[in-house]
């Protein structure tokens, strides 16, 4: 094994693998405010995984971004893996226009590991997954590009008020 370089720094495509409901929250944190049109969902019941190719919001380059840089996303996959049953809530499914903003992932426990991941939309949506385990991967598959609002996401943190 050798000490750390510099260059070891240097920017590179995430790939994050969560196995439990704490490395989900890493996952979650770093999907926040990412946006999918409903287009670019798909569940494979044979395989049972169900993909999404999203438009992440870097929020771990947001401190670089913050002294003068550029905000930015990337396109990603999010991969949720061991999946038995997809269904979903406060959304058309069936419109072709639909663009989706994603707020959080949970994982909500059953017995024996198994449970139902719940990616919360924007405007009370919600994709709720039961899975047989967590096994969620997600994988920067483009450079990063500058985020066309020119901003970072803000979030309304007193309910409204």
């Amino acid at each position: 094994m050798s000490d750390a370089r510099f260059e070891d720094g240097a920017d590179r495509p995430l790939r994050l693998h969560a196995v439990d409901a704490d490395d989900l929250k890493i996952v979650s944190a770093l999907v926040q405010d990412a946006v999918v049109p409903a287009s670019e969902m798909a569940w494979d019941a044979r395989k049972r995984a169900f993909a999404l190719l999203i438009n992440r919001f870097r929020w771990e380059d947001r401190a670089r971004a913050e002294q003068g840089g550029d905000y930015e996303r990337v396109r990603a996959v999010l991969l949720i893996n061991d999946v038995l049953a997809v269904a979903s809530q406060g959304f058309d499914r069936n419109d072709p226009d639909l663009v989706l903003s994603i707020l959080a992932l949970e994982f909500h426990p059953g017995p024996d590991g198994t449970g139902d991941l719940s990616l919360v939309l924007a405007g009370d949506g919600e994709i709720r997954l039961s899975v047989e385990c967590v096994d969620v991967v997600l994988s920067d598959v483009t450079r990063p590009y500058r985020a066309p609002s020119g901003r970072a996401p803000q979030h309304d943190l007193d309910g409204g008020a």
